[in-house]
Order: C-alpha cells, then structure tokens, then sequence
C-alpha cells in the first residue's frame, strides 16, 4: 500500500530538522557564551531592563496580598477591642452595683449614727427596728415594723427617729408592730412650747402638719418655736422634741413634725415606763443599739 503524498512530505521535513536542530543549539549556546565574555555589562543592563519592566507588574501582584493581611489584622484588632468593650462594660456594671450598695449602706448608717446620738435625759433601754410598710392614707398615719411582742415590744412604748419623737406602739404581734405617727387623727400627745413653757396638745388631723391645741387666746406662738413634750400623762418623759411651728394664725397652730415622717427607714423603740430591770428590753442580734 503506497503512502499519500502529505505523510511524505510531512516526513521529509522532520528530517531536515533532526538534521539542523542540534546544531542550531549549539551556535545558540556558543553565541550566547561570547556576548557574554565579551560584554558582561551589556548583559547586566539588559537584566535590569528586564526587572524594571517586571517590578510594577510584582507591586501590583503584591498589593492584594498586602491589604488583605492589613484587613486580617484590622479585624483580628477590632475583635480584641469588642471583647475588651464588652468586659469593661461587665466591670462598669458591677462597679455600678457596689457603688448602689455603697450608697444604701452609707444613708443606712446615717440614719443609725442619727438614732445614736440622740440621748434623752431619763435613763432608758431601746431597741432600733426597720420600717416594714408605711400605712399612710386619707384616714390613717401609722407605720409597720419589724420586731413585736417576741423581742420586748409593748403597746404604749415611746417610737423616735433620729431627731426625735414620731409617735407610739399601739398594736403589738409576735414579729411587728405598728406605730401610730404623731400626725394620726387619734394622736394627743402634751406638749410644751419652749422658748414661753406654754402648754398644750399636739393633735393629729391626718395632714402633714398636726395642730396645737387648747392654748389660750393670749398665748405667744411665733413661727420656729420648738414644740417638745411636757411629761403629763406619764407616757412621754419631758423634753422630747417633737417639731417646729410652721404657721400660727389667730387660733390655727399648725407644726412641722421634728422627723419626715414620709420616708423614714428605721426608728427607735424607748421604754421610758420600765421600772423593772427584769421588764426591760433586751438587745436583739443584728440591730444597732
């Protein structure tokens, strides 16, 4: 079978390049050895032509990389800032908790420090007790407290702020008691003005202010006088503060009660009436005395 005439031909040409390929090579190398003996600085030029031309192609390949190893980082930065954000926040609000504790500590300790100084003259045993609930209304002023019958509370026993008196036990459990404000309807208490030692009743309407009666018409009472109690009855020793008047118009006397009788935390129970020491209270753990 003969062959097509392309196959030969195709044939014929790799054959003369068989012939002449080796010896191509060989000028090439030879050729390339001389210029280069001949002038190696040519060849240096050329080769910093050559990494001219190619340096910006490598910057431009490059500044991707770059940028995204300075987003990495960046990201890898902001993620430390929000955990660091997020612990100090953590902090900020447990700081803010003691500092509410701080506060409420420091206003309760004020108002026991209040309770303490305050010293009437007869000798006497107390206890301090918490303010449960405020029972205040249109037809009620009286408070809640924490300790009763158990703990050595009587009805009838003398209850002061850190200033002076604010009213008595009348309802006593065996864990509380409620204390009839001196601003009640059902309060009398005999009192004494003291610049003038004029006597008189602190009595109670249910306002804030409670009136001073059975004066005489020709009493002198003047805005500021200091209203303490007179000792009558036996119930309250004298000298007991109990407020300010506040507004003196012909026969209306209204005083400013000594405590604010609106927000009072603790208060102080006296026992002014007891004789016998076995009688006497006695101090309960965990309250100041």
């Amino acid at each position: 079978m003969q062959r097509s005439r392309p196959t030969v031909r195709i044939a014929a040409i790799r054959a003369v390049a068989h012939r002449f390929s080796f010896g191509l090579l060989l000028f090439a190398a030879i050729s390339l050895l001389m210029v280069g003996k001949i002038d190696a600085v040519l060849l240096d030029g050329v080769r910093a032509r050559v990494v001219d031309a190619v340096a910006p192609i490598l910057d431009a390949m490059s500044r991707p990389a770059a940028s995204v190893a300075r987003v990495v980082t960046e990201m890898q930065s902001l993620s430390d800032i929000r955990g660091e954000n997020a612990r100090l926040r953590q902090e900020l609000a447990t700081l803010r908790q003691y500092q509410d504790v701080a506060f409420r500590l420091e206003a309760e300790n004020l108002t026991l420090r209040n309770l303490l100084n305050y010293t009437p003259d007869s000798a006497h045993s107390f206890l301090t007790a918490r303010v449960v609930a405020d029972n205040g209304g249109a037809f009620v002023r009286s408070l809640t407290i924490n300790l009763g019958s158990a703990n050595g509370i009587r009805d009838g026993q003398a209850v002061l702020g850190g200033r002076g008196l604010i009213g008595r036990i009348v309802q006593t459990g065996d864990h509380s008691a409620r204390v009839l404000l001196i601003t009640d309807l059902n309060a009398r208490i005999p009192v004494v003005v003291e610049r003038t030692q004029q006597r008189a009743i602190v009595g109670g309407d249910n306002t804030d202010r409670p009136r001073l009666l059975y004066l005489p018409p020709d009493a002198s009472i003047r805005v500021g006088d200091r209203i303490v109690t007179s000792g009558n009855g036996g119930m309250f020793p004298a000298g007991l503060p109990v407020g300010i008047v506040a507004a003196a118009q012909d026969s209306a006397v209204r005083i400013q009660p000594i405590e604010p009788l609106e927000a009072i935390p603790y208060v102080k129970i006296v026992d002014f009436r007891a004789l016998d020491p076995g009688m006497a209270m006695q101090p309960v753990p965990g309250f100041a005395q």
